[in-house]
């Protein structure tokens, strides 16, 4: 017997859920705090979405899913076309190429590699703005951005492991 239109719909939106969560992230990152310089250090909130939900779900958050987060990304904050989504799908592959390392550690080593992808994922963001500008951009911005994105992982961790176990159902 086929199931019943609410069970079929439960399920898509229970499996869309990491993809909507960064996409509110992506949103969420545009909340004018009306902190003075805020707006070049705001953390990157949906990089730490990408690297989770690509860890524990990666089924729930395909390369596609990444690119199209990436370009949202780009768009609303005004960064060039195409930037974010490069970076998101690096990070994306490689959180892919980590599970098996990662599998079983603790999260203070969950947090570690996070730390370190973040750092490469910024540093290559920032090459490609230089490049992209042709000339060589400020980093220090960038550094208190990798700082505050670093810090508020494990805010976001706790909260997508309790939705996860709350809401998304194991496969």
């Amino acid at each position: 017997m086929k199931p019943s239109l609410a069970v079929r719909l439960d399920a898509l939106a229970r499996r869309l859920t990491p993809f909507g969560l960064t996409l509110l992230l992506v949103v969420f990152n545009l909340v004018p705090l009306h902190i003075p310089g805020y707006d070049q250090i705001v953390p990157l909130l949906p990089l730490i979405a990408v690297y989770h939900w690509t860890f524990h779900r990666s089924e729930l958050m395909p390369a596609y899913a990444v690119f199209m987060i990436g370009l949202l990304q780009d768009s609303l904050t005004g960064a060039p076309i195409g930037i974010n989504a490069v970076v998101f799908l690096i990070v994306h592959g490689a959180t892919l190429s980590q599970r098996r390392f990662l599998a079983g550690k603790s999260f203070a080593m969950f947090w570690l590699v996070f730390a370190l992808v973040a750092a490469g994922a910024m540093a290559t963001s920032w090459i490609l703005v230089c490049a992209y500008n042709l000339a060589l951009v400020e980093p220090r911005a960038l550094l208190f951005q990798y700082l505050l994105t670093t810090g508020i992982f494990p805010i976001l961790a706790w909260f997508f492991l309790r939705w996860q176990r709350a809401i998304l159902r194991p496969e």
